[in-house]
Formats: C-alpha cells, structure tokens, sequence
C-alpha cells in the first residue's frame, strides 16, 4: 500500500485557545475567516465548545477548529512536540496588506519573512497559538470577505503546518516511509516534506528545536492539538490504519464518529497528534450551507443531554454577518 494515494492533504487543523468570544472575535475579524460551525466537544465529560471555521466555500482543506478552554480552567505548556505554526494561504502580493493589517490591529508579527524561496508572516492568536499566511499564487480557493479583508487579500485556506521535534530522524522516517510525504529540503532547522506534489494544503515543515523541552499533549489554553490529513472515506481509513498498525505504529485509535467526517488518530514519534479524517461528509449535513455557524448543533448522540451540556458554557455573539 502507498498512503501516499489515500492521503489527499489537509483536512484540517484543531488548536485549543482561550475564551470562546475571543477566539470569535479573532478568527472571524483578525484573521477574517468564516464562522462554519458551533458545537461541543465530543470527548470527555467536560462541556466545552467546538468552534470551526474556513474559506468561504468551508472546503475540507480549509477548516480551523478550536477549543476555547479558559472557562473549564485548562492550561498547557508550549514546546517541542507541538504543531509550531498553523499555516494558511494568501497570494503573495497580500502579505504587505497582512503585516499593515496586523500592526493595525497590535497583533505581533514576524513582518514578511523567507523560507524555502516562500515568503511568509508568522504571528500568534490571543491565546499564543502560533498561525502563519504563507505567500502561494497557486492556490485559487475562494476566501471569505470582510469588512476589512477583501477576497482577494483574504485566507484561501490552510497551506501547511510547522511541527516542533527535537530529534528528526525518526520523524523524517515516519513522514517519508511510513506517510509516504517527499522530503524537498532543508533550510539550517528547518526540514520541508510535501504531501503528493505540495502546494497548499500539502505541505509539513520540521523545525528542529533540540533544546527546547517537551510540551503538553492534552487539551489547554494555547496548546494545539492535531493536525488532520483528508482520506476519501472509512474503507480508506480502515486501511490506513491497518498499514500504520502494520509498520509498527499501533497506537491507533478505531473510527470516530466526528458527526461532520469520520476520523482515526496516532501519536507519532515527534509527538505531535495526527488525524486522518474522512471527506465525504461535510459541514451542511445538519444545517443548510447558506446558514452554517448560526446556532449551537449537537449530534444525534448528545441530543439527549443538550441542557446539561449547553449551560456551563460562556455566552457568545456570534459575526454580524451570521444574523444578516
């Protein structure tokens, strides 16, 4: 088996931040994405919210989902063994508006930087999640418009993810032998592998941090938490599974219902959690598209405890354009 055939990209990429509203306010207006989804968190006992957003067309591949877990008082500890930088996409000639954008609005940023011929800023949400918009004029998907961010300086969707080590060797062996990714260079720490021909949404960066001490796994404020890779559908996972469980990598986790797609999970040997989730599903299975963020949406399997869940959790408002 070639996983590199069942792996069509990102699917999408989960960090935990602080307070619900903040996250909103920044994900929507900073960063000018598309509120797509309200929910909870499925696993656990713990009431806690399950934000999603995207591009305007809320395309797999394009998705941002967080955990606001100020309010249940969970805290992680940033370092190695983490997804570094969440990476979207925005033509090139956008990042002079995105540093001006940025600075605008105090959001510390690195200013247009350089890497592997790629220009990029790299900053941090509210919570010191660390997020970058990388300079790709190939990427042609549709970005949601704002008041401040036309579509055309908008985020087209996720272009990739920089995960922190501290040893590469056997991480480059499970992205390249195990995963099947391509190894296309390196870059003093930097160590850069494409899904298929890369390109957004196919594409990992390893920054190799050797001093820099573990950090936490577990859900916390500031922490991400995985980075999901797209398959077609369960037969596929059924068969990714068995062939990472096959290489000797058998922590694995059977199918999840994710009620939106269908997902397995391993720990690789950086550390850092992955997902392969499904994609035929999608995001309008419980709402119309031309409506999807509006209101608060439990799985069948949760309907019974709506009331239990719904009250720990913090008020929000939701984008003005969610009412319009």
């Amino acid at each position: 088996m070639n996983p590199n055939e069942y792996i069509t990209g990102l699917h999408h990429l989960t960090v935990s931040v602080g307070s619900a509203q903040e996250d909103i306010d920044f994900v929507t207006q900073i960063m000018g994405m598309r509120m797509i989804k309200q929910t909870v968190l499925f696993d656990g006992s713990a009431s806690v919210y399950h934000l999603y957003y995207a591009n305007a067309d809320a395309e797999v591949g394009s998705v941002w989902t967080t955990f606001p877990f100020k309010k249940a008082g969970v805290y992680g500890k940033k370092g190695s063994g983490q997804i570094e930088v969440s990476g979207f996409s925005v033509h090139p000639d956008a990042l002079p508006f995105w540093k001006q954008h940025l600075d605008k609005h105090q959001v510390k940023n690195t200013g247009i930087v350089e890497r592997f011929g790629q220009k990029m800023i790299h900053f941090e949400d509210p919570s010191g999640v660390g997020i970058g918009v990388f300079g790709d004029a190939n990427d042609n998907r549709n970005a949601w418009q704002t008041d401040e961010i036309s579509k055309d300086n908008g985020i087209r969707g996720i272009h990739g993810a920089v995960l922190s080590v501290r040893e590469v060797e056997m991480m480059d062996k499970y992205l390249t032998e195990v995963l099947g990714f391509n190894k296309v260079g390196q870059e003093g720490q930097y160590h850069r592998y494409h899904i298929k021909d890369g390109g957004a949404r196919k594409v990992i960066e390893l920054h190799h941090e050797p001093d820099l001490p573990q950090g936490s796994w577990t859900f916390g404020v500031g922490i991400p938490h995985h980075i999901a890779f797209a398959t077609a559908n369960d037969e596929q996972s059924a068969e990714l599974k068995a062939y990472i469980e096959g290489t000797g990598y058998t922590d694995v986790t059977e199918i999840k219902d994710r009620n939106y797609f269908h997902s397995i999970y391993t720990r690789t040997p950086g550390g850092q959690l992955f997902e392969f989730a499904t994609s035929d599903i999608g995001f309008a299975v419980d709402e119309p598209e031309d409506l999807l963020g509006h209101e608060l949406l439990l799985p069948p399997f949760f309907e019974n405890r709506r009331e239990e869940l719904i009250k720990p959790l913090e008020p929000i408002t939701v984008p003005h354009y969610l009412k319009d």
